[in-house]
């Protein structure tokens, strides 16, 4: 049983949450369709779309190419995440020739550093700057598909994608692939809200530091967005936070799953639903962060579905409008990005087509997702702490 104020107020904010009423459209706008229009892009050759990206070596786009070889994996047992409790950052930041802060919150570039070279306390103080920043990239990295498996292995057991290709000899490996023969999502009309996503939220324990290796990229175009999931949290109207916090939600594969039947690609699992607390807690950190996506998210659990529907609709619309608590990223060939999936969620671009773009993800699992009552909102501790603004973590 809740105590009495949280029960008054989590009523209270279902009572306003189901008196809202959708206002009837003007008269003169009734017959507008509701969804986006469909976009028109051009038909090009695999020639011309090559030559609209800069291109990694053939055979290094040949061995990474996504295969979608029929393979069958058993349900991923429960696994255990390397701990870490460094505090600090020195060894790591010592190293590096420039350190660039992209936004106050969130995403901060580090220069002068080769991911293939770290020792294990960088590794460790990598996994806290990820943490503390959500994303950090890297330029011009040597790093080969080997050396990210291993360092991914560093810090989880690996996750295998159920239902995209890989690479023929690296089924950990998930390909993010685009060419002149993909399909362009926002062209078709797929609502841009569904882009935003943290990977694999489906899963018992979904990712945690996650790193992503662009091979080819376009000559223009093709960023990717991530949003500060402690910020989505901390920036709630207070009832909102009420409202959630001890709250779960069911994450879903089924919708991905089907669609991957539907377009004939064989399956590696069956599909998943695990439930997760909408707000998490950091273990690294001990922040709170909102963990829900409209990719995977699909209800709450224990309120009425018209509930669950809008206030759903709102914290997505809260974490797609957070202007001020993103990262924009500019891929160059060879970048890395290494971000914390437990406290962000990211959005690729879909503005390159037809170019090509090429990348491999290394996705290590982390632990089962839990909240903590006392955990603390992202300022509300650095604050308490002396924290006096600039870049959070420095």
């Amino acid at each position: 049983m809740p105590p009495a104020e949280v029960e008054s107020n989590t009523r209270s904010l279902e009572g306003k949450i189901a008196s809202l009423k959708l206002e009837a459209p003007a008269s003169n706008t009734s017959q507008l369709p509701l969804g986006p229009s469909i976009i028109t892009r051009p038909t090009v050759s695999r020639e011309e779309s090559a030559s609209l990206s800069e291109l990694a070596p053939k055979e290094i786009q040949d061995n990474l190419h996504p295969k979608f070889i029929p393979a069958r994996y058993p349900p991923i047992p429960v696994v255990n995440e390397p701990a870490t409790r460094i505090r600090r950052k020195s060894s790591l930041l010592s190293a590096a020739t420039k350190i660039i802060h992209l936004t106050p919150s969130i995403g901060t570039e580090l220069h002068g550093l080769q991911l293939n070279a770290l020792t294990d306390k960088q590794k460790d103080e990598l996994a806290l700057l990820a943490a503390e920043r959500g994303v950090v990239f890297f330029r011009d990295q040597s790093i080969t598909i080997e050396e990210q498996l291993g360092l991914g292995r560093y810090y989880g057991p690996l996750h295998i994608h159920p239902n995209t290709g890989a690479p023929e000899n690296f089924p950990e490996v998930h390909v993010v692939y685009g060419d002149e023969n993909s399909k362009d999502f926002i062209a078709l009309g797929y609502p841009r809200q569904r882009l935003w996503h943290t990977d694999v939220s489906y899963e018992r324990q979904p990712p945690g530091v996650t790193t992503l290796k662009q091979i080819t990229v376009p000559h223009v175009g093709g960023d990717t967005l991530w949003s500060n999931s402690y910020q989505a949290y901390e920036t709630l109207p207070d009832e909102y936070k009420k409202f959630i916090e001890g709250k779960t939600a069911i994450h879903s594969a089924q919708e991905q799953s089907d669609n991957a039947e539907k377009a004939g690609l064989p399956l590696k699992r069956d599909p998943v639903e695990h439930e997760h607390p909408i707000v998490r807690t950091h273990p690294i950190t001990g922040w709170k962060a909102l963990y829900v996506n409209p990719q995977f998210t699909r209800r709450i659990v224990g309120v009425p579905k018209d509930v669950s529907d809008r206030v759903l609709k709102y914290l997505y619309d809260h974490i797609s409008n957070g202007e001020d608590f993103k990262v924009r990223f500019s891929w160059k060939k060879d970048s890395v990005a290494v971000w914390d999936n437990r406290v962000t969620v990211h959005y690729a671009i879909g503005d390159y087509f037809p170019a090509l773009r090429h990348g491999v993800r290394v996705t290590p699992h982390a632990e089962a997702p839990y909240y903590y009552p006392s955990s603390k909102g992202q300022y509300e501790d650095l604050v308490a702490k002396g924290f006096k603004g600039g870049a959070v973590g420095f």
